[in-house]
């Protein structure tokens, strides 16, 4: 049988944008590459196994909360759409992450540029 894990686990190494997963005590569980550069002088690896909240300011923590709860009051809650960063014409959002069961195990940022893919297509030669 296939290693889900371990496919997951590559499906998040190879994404170019920043990901990073949190517990529900908002303690940084893993960051993949993308991420780590992206936050590299806030500590980039170093952030795993400390606080999310303790990256932002006191109105961000409450909003931080207030998203998760929201997640928790109903399984059908699971995509939040945080900021538009125009600088990089890109979206954030958190998004929920379930067992399961549905029941919330944790939370993710989730990064979308908005720009065209340069790379060309099927260049493989």
């Amino acid at each position: 049988m296939i290693n889900l894990e371990m496919l997951f686990k590559s499906v998040l190494e190879a994404d170019r944008e920043a990901v990073v997963l949190c517990d529900l005590n908002h303690t940084i569980v893993y960051m993949n590459p993308a991420a780590k550069g992206r936050y590299s002088k806030h500590g980039g690896a170093e952030l795993v196994g400390k606080s999310l909240l303790a990256c932002h300011n006191e109105k961000s923590c409450g909003i931080i909360n207030k998203v998760v709860d929201w997640f928790k009051a109903a399984s059908e809650n699971n995509l939040v759409h945080t900021y538009y960063n125009v600088k990089e014409n890109k979206d954030v959002y958190m998004v929920a992450l379930r067992n399961d069961n549905g029941e919330l195990i944790g939370y993710y940022e989730k990064q979308e540029h908005r720009d065209r893919e340069t790379m060309k297509i099927y260049d493989i030669d």
